[in-house]
C-alpha cells in the first residue's frame, strides 16, 4: 500500500483454529476523537497462539487477530489534539463498558463487560487501524516499532508486579522464563527486587534470562527447585512467586514450594482447567491472586521502563515474518516452541 489515498486495505481473519486468510476491505475514517493508524508491526502473544489452537476459552470465530502493536498515526480525526501525523504509538486493546461496579471503583481492566481487540472484538492486524485517541498512547523519541510492539506484554508484567505488591527488597520467584516470565522478572529488578529467580525447562530461554541480568537460572528438571530456592534466598525463601506459564505442573510447583502465607500471582494464561490443592492453599495461609491484563498506568510504567532502559528487549526479539505469512509465523512457533521468545509480524512487508 503506497497511500493513504488507496481506498482498500489487508485485513487478517482466523477463519477457524489453524486457519487464516486474508481479505481487502475498507480503509476506515477516522471520526472525531478517533486517529487512523497506518500498522506497522504486531507481536504473536502466547494467547494468539491459543487461539489458533481453538484453546482459548473466551475467542469465537472468525476473528481478526492482533493486539501487541506498534503503528504511525496516518489520519487525524475532527477534535483530536494529542497526536499530530507520523507519531509512533502503541494501542491499549481493552474494550470496556465504564459502568460496571469495576469500571466505576477504578478497575477497568475487569470490566464485567471487558471485550479485547483480537480476541471478542476486531484486532489490529490489518494495514491500516481506526482507534479512539484515549486508546492510543505516544511513544517517545528513540523507541522503534519492535520496542513499541512489546510494551504491551510489558504492561501486562507490571500489573503482574503491582499484584504482587511493593517488591522493593523482595526475593522474587518467577516460574516460566517466556517473553512475559523475562519481563516479569526484569520488571521486579526495576523496580527493586532484591534478587530475582527464574525457573524454566527452556535452556534457551533460561540463557536468555541470564543475559538480561536475572539473578538466579534454575531448570527445574536438573536441579532441585526448593533446594536451589534455599540456597539462592536463604530459609525463608521466597517472598512471592509469580507463575507465567498457565500450566498444572507449575500451579502445582508454585502452591508445594511457597513459604507459609506467600503471595502467589497467576500471570499465566490456562489452556486447560487447571486441578488447585485447596486444602494446601488453606493450611498454608497462601494467597492465590489472580491479574488481568493492565491499566493505562501500567503502559506508562512499562514505556518509561524501556525508554530508559531499565528493562531489556533486544535479546528478546527473536524472528519476523510477512504479514501475509501469518500462518507460516504460527506454525514456526509450534515448530520451534521453547526455543524462540518474540516473534513478530511486519505490516509493512507482505512478502
Amino acid at each position: 500500500m503506497n497511500s493513504i489515498k488507496e481506498a482498500k486495505m489487508l485485513q487478517q481473519v482466523m477463519t477457524k483454529p489453524g486457519e487464516i486468510s486474508f481479505r481487502e476491505i475498507d480503509i476506515p475514517k477516522p471520526q472525531k476523537g478517533e486517529v487512523l493508524i497506518r500498522m506497522l508491526r504486531i507481536g504473536v502473544c502466547g494467547s494468539d497462539i491459543h487461539v489458533y489452537h481453538g484453546k482459548h476459552p473466551y475467542t469465537k470465530y472468525p476473528v481478526t487477530q492482533g493486539h501487541e502493536v506498534a503503528g504511525e498515526i496516518a489520519e487525524i480525526g475532527p477534535e483530536v489534539s494529542k497526536f499530530k501525523i507520523g507519531d509512533l504509538v502503541t494501542i491499549q486493546p481493552q474494550i470496556v463498558c465504564g459502568s460496571c461496579y469495576p469500571c466505576t471503583h477504578g478497575r477497568y481492566n475487569i470490566c464485567d463487560n471487558l471485550k479485547v481487540m483480537g480476541f471478542q472484538a476486531t484486532g489490529m492486524a490489518s494495514e491500516y487501524f481506526k482507534c479512539e485517541e484515549n486508546k492510543v498512547l505516544k511513544l517517545p523519541k528513540g523507541m522503534d516499532a519492535d520496542q513499541g510492539a512489546m510494551v504491551e506484554p510489558a504492561a501486562v508484567a507490571s500489573h503482574a508486579v503491582g499484584m504482587a505488591g511493593d517488591v522493593k527488597d523482595k526475593k522474587v520467584l518467577v516460574l516460566g522464563a517466556g517473553p512475559v516470565g523475562n519481563l516479569v522478572a526484569q520488571t521486579c529488578k526495576a523496580l527493586g527486587a532484591s534478587s530475582a529467580m527464574i525457573a524454566d525447562l527452556s535452556h534457551y530461554r533460561l540463557e536468555i534470562a541470564k543475559e538480561v541480568g536475572i539473578d538466579f537460572i534454575i531448570d527445574p528438571s536438573n536441579e532441585n527447585l526448593s533446594e536451589e530456592i534455599i540456597k539462592a534466598f536463604g530459609p525463608d525463601k521466597a517472598d512471592v512467586i509469580l507463575e507465567c506459564v498457565g500450566a498444572q505442573q507449575t500451579i502445582d510447583l508454585a502452591i508445594e514450594i511457597a513459604r507459609k502465607g506467600t503471595r502467589i500471582v497467576i500471570v499465566g494464561v490456562f489452556g486447560e482447567k487447571p486441578r488447585v490443592d485447596l486444602g494446601l492453599v488453606q493450611d498454608r495461609e497462601l494467597q492465590l491472586v489472580g491479574t488481568a491484563m493492565y491499566q493505562t498506568r501500567d503502559y506508562e510504567q512499562a514505556i518509561s521502563l524501556i525508554a530508559n532502559g531499565k528493562i531489556q528487549l533486544k535479546p528478546l526479539m527473536s524472528s519476523h515474518f510477512p504479514f501475509t505469512k501469518y500462518l507460516d509465523a504460527y506454525k514456526f512457533i509450534d515448530m520451534h516452541k521453547d526455543n524462540i521468545m518474540k516473534i513478530f509480524i511486519d505490516i509493512d512487508r507482505k512478502e
